[in-house]
């Protein structure tokens, strides 16, 4: 069997890891008949070296086959490049499936390009949904489903709304890829990353990250996200490693005072950021992986969003959606200090064990 992995992007680098080695495991114990070729195309969608090189040879993903290079354009033409890009891959390579993860442009342009050639498509992360059609990711996973032949879902909660969607077909409740990364990375992470380097204390700092465009392409909220954060600063170190897009808006608008009293350093890898995670008092976001690991590492946050896809986290009361809001942001702060996290909620998001259940069914 020939599996073509279509990644781009940071998070799909950490949950492709998790399958990539169920795969490699898999051909050391199979007689040559039942080996499966896995074939790696990176889109470029993240191209700096911390969002990107630094995690294939950390996690110890393949080097791709094939590296698009395509970045820092608008969605039509970065979507639009990369399905053109990716059907020629797959006209070279005729894969019998192909393997794409959460909801970026590389996922769209990929379900998209393989089901013009009839090629089946699994789609890790299956049916999240956040409600909010302004988001292009929503866009993103909604076409991303709607076409897909296998739809592995994190969480029953996912598989309930594709259900609502009237999808039933090929939809699997796996459990969560990125609970399997955290699980298998996470003592890795502590032994090798000393937090001292960033001149901060086990438990005794705020983790923040901000990234997404409906906070970085808004002065108002962005001003009002750090505003949050400075007061924070006052009551325990914030610490913050700044995506290159909110560095450069910040920087363009001459907003540097923006930042003062927060410790700013540049993007991390993924060890480092696991233990960032594991190691804070609370964690302080906009992103959706960064949400669930902090509950895998039973970390209190506050989502610097107005809704989450992730429910099961705010349900259970680890997780407070505050938005970008700083009267919200420092109440939410001061609530969710208190949150206990216990080990059996993590059920919610399976067993360790989703990338098994993945391969699994893609080669039975």
């Amino acid at each position: 069997m020939k599996i073509l992995t279509i990644v781009g992007a940071r998070p799909q680098f950490i949950k492709s890891s998790t399958v990539s080695r169920v795969i490699q495991s898999h051909n050391l114990t199979c007689n040559f008949q039942s080996s499966i070729e896995e074939i790696i195309v990176h889109t470029g969608q993240h191209f700096d070296k911390n969002m990107s090189d630094i995690f294939f040879s950390e996690l110890g993903i393949p080097d791709p086959k094939y590296n698009l290079n395509i970045s820092n354009l608008s969605h039509g033409a970065m979507t639009g490049r990369m399905l053109e890009s990716i059907e020629e891959v797959l006209i070279k390579e005729l894969p019998d499936i192909v393997l794409i993860y959460g909801d970026t442009n590389s996922t769209l342009a990929g379900v998209l390009a393989a089901k013009k050639m009839n090629i089946k498509v699994a789609h890790v992360e299956a049916g999240l949904r956040s409600f909010n059609m302004t988001m292009p990711e929503e866009i993103n996973r909604i076409l991303a489903d709607r076409i897909s032949d296998y739809l592995f879902c994190p969480t029953q909660n996912s598989v309930d709304n594709l259900k609502q969607e009237g999808i039933t077909s090929g939809v699997m409740n796996v459990g969560d890829v990125m609970y399997d990364a955290t699980l298998f990375y996470k003592d890795k992470a502590r032994r090798q990353i000393n937090i001292a380097k960033w001149r901060i204390e086990e438990k005794k700092y705020a983790l923040c990250t901000i990234h997404r465009a409906e906070n970085t392409d808004d002065v108002e909220k962005l001003n009002s996200i750090f505003y949050a954060l400075r007061q924070i600063a006052k009551k325990i170190p914030v610490i913050l490693p700044l995506h290159p897009r909110t560095k450069n808006l910040i920087n363009n608008l001459g907003k540097e005072k923006w930042l003062n009293n927060i410790l700013i350093i540049d993007p991390v890898s993924y060890l480092e950021m696991l233990c960032l995670e594991s190691s804070s008092k609370v964690i302080l976001t906009d992103s959706g992986g960064v949400q669930k690991e902090a509950f895998f590492n039973k970390v209190p946050c506050i989502t610097l969003r107005t809704e989450t896809e992730w429910v099961e986290t705010v349900s259970m009361g680890c997780n407070v959606v505050a938005g970008s809001d700083h009267k919200m942001i420092l109440d939410a702060y001061d609530r969710i200090l208190d949150s206990k996290i216990e080990g059996n909620y993590l059920n919610v998001y399976g067993n360790g064990k989703a990338a098994e259940k993945i391969v699994e069914s893609i080669t039975d």
